[in-house]
């Protein structure tokens, strides 16, 4: 994914922000002495308790929507617009990308299907450098370090949480572009092929001709929380879309189930990715 670009090494991780916490703390006190639980609350703003949950714990950035509509339901005095204004985001991470990497930690189904590069869940340290360092407009040493760090730290997902189901779709033309030259897609393709072993992991390849494709439109990833509510995340050039519509879903969720019946099998893509190795 490229939002953590806009968004192991051994380098210390990022740490949450110790202004996102003292956030989350500020808004649960005024949401618990105005007698709201975060269930009865989340209808009032129109958010769900698991955001509102993950603004609490300090694991996310709050919209500035999420913050009006707060201030005014539980008549805030303005201390909640105050405190925002002073709120730091983790490094490296787009400032779109930060609602949807909060729900990411929890979920416990992941799906990810992308056209334009290997996501960032499945990217080694040299194809997410080549990726930050032809970044356009230019990003600095310092930003890169940034980057790699938050995309590794997010990485960690895929080690840490063996209850989530995890779903790749990935179009084989990401391999044979060969981003970052031959070398650094040989280990690429070493190290999805060792993710894909994981029990918890599926990775399927959508084949370079295929004459029907349900995923014309464009990248997406759907998740489900551990409350089974599902959201939807699209990404763009310069932004992105958080859908939690239930319409919306699941008309991708219509589109994802189909694009699994389009792609290979888990074993022919695993065949298929050991073939494109053998080739470089």
């Amino acid at each position: 994914m490229t939002a953590d670009t806009n968004d192991q090494s051994g380098r210390k991780k990022p740490e949450r922000s110790d202004s996102l916490r003292t956030f989350g703390a500020v808004y649960q006190g005024f949401r618990e002495y105005r007698g709201f639980t975060q269930e009865s609350l989340a209808p009032e703003i129109r958010y769900s308790p698991d955001y509102i949950g993950s603004v609490e714990q300090g694991r996310m950035l709050p919209s500035k929507t999420f913050v009006d509509r707060s201030e005014e339901v539980l008549d805030a005095l303005g201390v909640l617009r105050k405190a925002a204004k002073g709120l730091s985001k983790k490094p490296g991470l787009a400032a779109w990308f930060q609602a949807w990497a909060g729900l990411e930690e929890n979920a416990i189904t992941l799906y990810t299907y992308e056209c334009r590069l290997i996501p960032g869940l499945l990217q080694t340290e040299a194809y997410a450098r080549a990726l930050f360092t032809h970044q356009l407009p230019p990003l600095s040493a310092e930003q890169v370090e940034a980057q790699w760090a938050a995309r590794a730290e997010r990485q960690q997902l895929l080690r840490e949480r063996p209850n989530t189901a995890f779903s790749f779709l990935l179009e084989e033309q990401l391999f044979l572009r060969r981003t970052g030259g031959v070398e650094v897609t040989r280990d690429l393709v070493d190290h999805i092929l060792a993710v894909a072993e994981q029990p918890n992991v599926e990775i399927q390849i959508m084949p370079l001709v295929r004459e029907t494709h349900a995923g014309l439109d464009g990248p997406m990833q759907l998740l489900e929380t551990p409350e089974h509510q599902w959201y939807a995340y699209c990404e763009a050039q310069r932004g992105a879309l958080l859908l939690t519509d239930l319409k919306e879903v699941s008309a991708l969720q219509m589109r994802y189930a189909r694009m699994r019946s389009q792609a290979l099998s888990l074993d022919d893509s695993v065949g298929l990715l050991r073939q494109m190795r053998g080739a470089l």
